[in-house]
């Protein structure tokens, strides 16, 4: 359920809005190698990219709209990892995407915590279709999107090993 702070909770963990006082966490999150592999290429992120990820995030959910949440577990105060929309692409497109440090994969957190920002969005923002894309070889990523209803739609080249790109399937909840 979102409150006025645009916090969710699931069953597992606590979604809160990005907020400068993450920055340390973010920061170490991003640089995390097997979060940042398939994410950002591989490339390592400074304190000021984080600082700027933050502050767009803000902007896009006081517009209104919808930005980057940090995933911590209940009961817990560390960030485990993050989950949202943000745009990529020409034409720009809101995407989905989400990382969790390896400790906490294969627990089904990520499909949880992206479920409940998939079902914010088209509750709040009246989204009736949600996107997303990642590198052909994350192959868990692509189960995440399989578990949410989405279906993949073309791959592309690009990238280390090319891109599949997904939508949600109509009337999926």
């Amino acid at each position: 359920m979102p409150s006025r702070d645009h916090t969710l909770i699931t069953a597992r963990t606590v979604l809160r809005p990005f907020v400068e006082a993450d920055e340390d966490e973010l920061l170490a999150l991003f640089r995390e190698p097997a979060v940042r592999r398939y994410l950002l290429d591989d490339e390592q992120v400074s304190a000021e990219w984080v600082r700027a990820e933050i502050t767009s995030s803000r902007a896009r959910f006081d517009a209104p709209g919808t930005g980057l949440w940090a995933i911590r577990a209940t009961g817990h105060q560390a960030i485990i990892g993050f989950v949202g929309f943000r745009e990529f692409g020409d034409p720009p497109q809101l995407q989905l995407l989400y990382g969790l440090l390896p400790l906490y994969w294969g627990r089904g957190l990520a499909t949880e915590a992206a479920r409940a920002v998939c079902d914010h969005a088209r509750r709040e923002l009246g989204l009736t279709e949600i996107r997303a894309s990642t590198d052909v070889a994350n192959e868990a990523s692509a189960r995440v999107l399989l578990r949410l209803g989405m279906r993949q739609v073309r791959t592309t080249a690009d990238g280390a090993g090319g891109t599949a790109f997904y939508v949600t399937e109509p009337n999926v909840p």
